[in-house]
C-alpha cells in the first residue's frame, strides 16, 4: 500500500510485523472514504461487511454507499450486539451468508464495530476459504487503541473467552474519530481501560498526561496507543516468547470477571479495570509495586468512572472457577503479568492461587 494519497493522511501509521506491513489511519471523516482506501490497496469485487445491529443502524448505509461508489459490491451482514454473539455457531452463520451472497477467496471482509466485532469477523477472514483479506474499521475507542491491532481473533466456548481462534492480521484499520461521538458515555469510558493498562505496561509518560487529556482531541492518543502495541506484537507475534502476554496486565482477573457474571454485568474495559486493580494488589506483592504508584493507578480509572470495587453481591467465587481456563496458564500453572513500576512489566511464575484469591477478596 504505497498510495501518495495514504502516506499523506495526516493519522496514516505504518504498522510492521513479520513480513507483514498494513497502514492504520486516524482521522475524521474517514468512513466516507472507506471504498477508496480499499481501492488504493488493490482490492476488488464483493466484500462483506460484518457489523452489529446497534453499528449498522447508525453508519451501515455509510459504509456501504463508500464501497457502492468505489465499484465494490458490498453485502451487510449483521449479529446481535455483544459477547453473547462471538461463537462458533454465529461464525458459522456468517460464513453461509456469506456464501450466499457469492463471496469467494478474492472477496474481503470488513469488521464494522467493537471488539466483538473485530474479533469475530477477523476469525470469518481466517477460516473461510481458508483465509481472505480483512478490514478493521473499529467504532469504539477500546477497539481502536488495542483489539484491532494485532491480527488476535476468535469466538468464546463455554468455558472462556477466545479459547477458538487465529492470528489473522488486517490489510487496513481505519479509525474515523467522528464515530467516538455517537458512542454511549460508558461505552466511551471502558477505552481507558486498555489506554491506562498500556501506559502501566509500557509508557510512564503517557500515563501521566491522562490526568488532564483533551477529550476532543484523541487522534494523538489513538496513535500513540497503536505504536505502544504494534510495537509489542511485533516483538512475539504468537505470543512464544512471553512480551506479547504483558498486554494481558489485568486481563487475567478481568476475563474470569466477565465470565463468572455470563458477560451480563461489565463491559470488557469494566472488567479489565476490576482486573487492573487485583493486578497491582498481586504487584505489590510480589514485584514490589509502591502503594502510591498503586493507588494512582486506581484513581486514573476512576477519573474515567470506570469500575475499582466488585458488588458486594457479586458472585466471586465463580471467577476462580473460571481462571484455569485463561491462556496464559501453561500446564497448569500460573503465569501471570505483575509491575514493579509504572512504564513496566513482566511475566511471573511466583503468583499463587492464594495471592489472586487474595486479591479478588479485596476488589
Amino acid at each position: 500500500m504505497g498510495s501518495d494519497k495514504v502516506e499523506q493522511s495526516v493519522g496514516a501509521l505504518i504498522i510492521s510485523v513479520g513480513d507483514r506491513r498494513y497502514h492504520a489511519l486516524i482521522g475524521e471523516r474517514l468512513l466516507d472514504e472507506i471504498g477508496e482506501r480499499c481501492r488504493t490497496i488493490g482490492f476488488s469485487g464483493r466484500c462483506a461487511i460484518i457489523s452489529d445491529i446497534n453499528v449498522a443502524t447508525l453508519v451501515g448505509q455509510q459504509v456501504i454507499n463508500s464501497l457502492t461508489r468505489a465499484d465494490f459490491r458490498p453485502t451487510l451482514i449483521t449479529i446481535p450486539a455483544g459477547e453473547k454473539s462471538k461463537t462458533l455457531e454465529q461464525a458459522a452463520a456468517i460464513c453461509d451468508q456469506m456464501t450466499a451472497a457469492k463471496l469467494d477467496r478474492q472477496s474481503f471482509v470488513i469488521g464494522l464495530g467493537g471488539g466483538v466485532i473485530g474479533d469475530i469477523s477477523g476469525f470469518v477472514a481466517a477460516i473461510f476459504h481458508r483465509g481472505i483479506l480483512h478490514v478493521q474499521i473499529p467504532t469504539t475507542l477500546l477497539a481502536m487503541v488495542d483489539s484491532s491491532i494485532g491480527g488476535k481473533t476468535g469466538v468464546n466456548t463455554r468455558d472462556g473467552k477466545n479459547l477458538i481462534g487465529a492470528v489473522h492480521h488486517p490489510s487496513l484499520v481505519i479509525d474515523d474519530v467522528d464515530v467516538l461521538k455517537t458512542l454511549p458515555r460508558r461505552e466511551f469510558n471502558q477505552g481507558f481501560a486498555e489506554i491506562v493498562k498500556h501506559g502501566i505496561i509500557a509508557d510512564p509518560e503517557m500515563f501521566a498526561t491522562l490526568k488532564a487529556l483533551d477529550l476532543e482531541n484523541l487522534a494523538p492518543l489513538i496513535r500513540r496507543n497503536i505504536e505502544i502495541k504494534s510495537k509489542i506484537v511485533a516483538k512475539d507475534e504468537r505470543d512464544r516468547t512471553g512480551e506479547r502476554a504483558l498486554l494481558n496486565f489485568g486481563h487475567t482477573v478481568g476475563h474470569a470477571i466477565e465470565r463468572a457474571s455470563d458477560y451480563q454485568e461489565f463491559l470488557h474495559g469494566e472488567a479489565v479495570s476490576l482486573g487492573i486493580v487485583a493486578a497491582c494488589a498481586i504487584a505489590i506483592k510480589r514485584a514490589g509495586l509502591p502503594r502510591d504508584q498503586r493507588d494512582a493507578i486506581v484513581d486514573l480509572l476512576r477519573r474515567f468512572d470506570l469500575p475499582t470495587h466488585l458488588p458486594a453481591n457479586f458472585p466471586r467465587e465463580k471467577i476462580f472457577g473460571a481462571l484455569p481456563y485463561d491462556k496464559k496458564f501453561e500446564g497448569g500453572k500460573i503465569r501471570f503479568v505483575v509491575t514493579s513500576t509504572i512504564g513496566s512489566a513482566y511475566l511471573s511464575s511466583d503468583v499463587t492461587m492464594e495471592d489472586i484469591r487474595e486479591a479478588v477478596d479485596q476488589l
